[in-house]
């Protein structure tokens, strides 16, 4: 016999079964959402962006940075030396400029050692040409920060004269944050140091 009751209990069945069905399609949803949103995080390590000079977001795959550390602190050190080393009464100030960036005071303390010594003036008073020839760097990576060790041969052009000089610097390097273009590489020079200069001849260079 069917009575009003029966009509209510089938009634809260079926609400019942609505409210599961509710709870186990929004508990899946934000499972899904949840495994979405670290997939998404996922590929974000993986990946960087770049903005060009029109705007444009350019991604660009991450490799390992310990595959990529040892590239980068080379390319570090040869941009700094060649801001800091290849330069000419024209282009010496924004090329010392540029090298700073990629130093802290120790660097700045050379700068200023070297002003203070006459280096710049006589570049200009004499048309000096200071020219980086090559240089090789050696960086060691398993201590923190990292040690690094730099030859280079570079000359200096005196009209008719031209003396060339083996120059080897001493330093640190540390990681910092990024900045464009000042410092691309994230890294910054400290404890810097001239160790040694000797005058070569043209038969050993």
């Amino acid at each position: 016999m069917k009575t009003p009751y029966s009509s209510v209990y089938s009634t809260l069945k079926t609400n019942r079964l609505i409210v599961w069905l509710v709870v186990v399609c929004a508990t899946l949803s934000s499972m899904f959402s949840g495994w979405m949103a670290y997939s998404i995080y996922k590929d974000s390590l993986q990946n960087a962006f770049a903005i060009s000079t029109t705007g444009e977001v350019i991604p660009l795959k991450l490799v390992d940075q310990n595959e990529n550390l040892e590239v980068e602190a080379l390319a570090h050190l040869e941009l700094f030396h060649g801001y800091f080393y290849d330069i000419d009464a024209s282009n010496y100030e924004s090329n010392l400029e540029k090298a700073l960036w990629l130093g802290n005071n120790s660097v700045d303390n050379t700068y200023r050692q070297k002003k203070t010594e006459g280096v710049y003036n006589r570049l200009i008073q004499y048309s000096l040409v200071q020219n980086l020839l090559r240089l090789k760097s050696k960086v060691d990576l398993n201590t923190y920060p990292y040690s690094f060790q730099t030859t280079l041969v570079f000359e200096i052009n005196r009209g008719s004269i031209t003396d060339t000089y083996e120059l080897i610097t001493t330093g640190n390097l540390i990681q910092v944050d990024r900045n464009f273009p000042h410092n691309p590489h994230g890294l910054l020079i400290t404890d810097f140091f001239e160790k040694s200069l000797r005058k070569i001849d043209a038969t050993s260079r």
